[in-house]
């Protein structure tokens, strides 16, 4: 493709792919979160933001093997994917817990 670098992917191509991962894996987090932790009593654990941590971790080796050059982000970057994978893990277990769904 003619839009592409040397690094492999466009810019726009890359941040459309480390977005997609980070709202994927905030999703995944609630499934694992709401699968784990069925109490409603221990909504308070620390242990779910443990899952969501684990899940902003793992995004790091599966972005490289895609082809994102992760060796290039910044701070800014892993703010980005931290934020955005919270933000839906936070999201989606609010709605998962408001509305009682079991997995």
């Amino acid at each position: 493709m003619a839009t592409e670098s040397s690094r492999g992917l466009s810019d726009h191509v890359r941040g459309v792919t480390v977005t997609t991962l980070a709202c994927l894996a905030g999703v995944v987090a609630t499934v694992v979160s709401a699968m784990v932790f069925t109490d409603p009593g221990s909504v308070g654990m620390t242990t779910q933001l443990a899952v969501v941590a684990a899940f902003v971790i793992v995004q790091q080796p599966i972005l490289y093997a895609i082809g994102v050059d992760v060796g290039e982000f910044g701070i800014k970057d892993n703010l980005y994917v931290a934020f955005m994978t919270f933000a839906l893990w936070f999201l989606s277990y609010t709605v998962v817990l408001s509305t009682g769904v079991s997995f």
